[in-house]
């Protein structure tokens, strides 16, 4: 029987998909509620395979492989998997600068370097 893990949303990550479907909704309201049930059913999926995701490649490049991410073309899902539990951190347009946006959120967030506690 495989394990099930918890799926938990950071608020920072909740405001990023308001964002998201703000964005969205303003151009285009079905195609804003296609993107966000994309979103929610990829991330309900790491209940089952948390490992499903690449480590996120410019964390990678600092030695950093503990924030994985889902692509929803063109948002990228980071999290990290701590346990039992998936923590969703974050919700990116992967047409932006992510790097700067992911050092500051996922490195310098706390003393440990960690948006959880360890």
């Amino acid at each position: 029987m495989r394990t099930r893990y918890t799926v938990a949303w950071a608020s920072v990550a909740e405001r990023d998909l308001q964002t998201v479907a703000e964005f969205l909704t303003t151009d285009d309201p079905a195609a804003a509620a296609h993107v966000l049930d994309q979103i929610e059913a990829r991330t309900a999926a790491l209940q089952q395979m948390p490992e499903r995701g690449r480590v996120v490649p410019e964390l990678a490049a600092f030695g950093i492989h503990t924030y994985r991410e889902l692509i929803v073309t063109p948002w990228r899902i980071i999290y990290r998997i701590s346990e039992q539990t998936v923590y969703v951190l974050a919700v990116l347009d992967g047409r932006r600068n992510v790097e700067d946006v992911l050092l500051d959120r996922l490195i310098n967030s706390t003393p440990s370097g960690n948006l959880i506690p360890e």
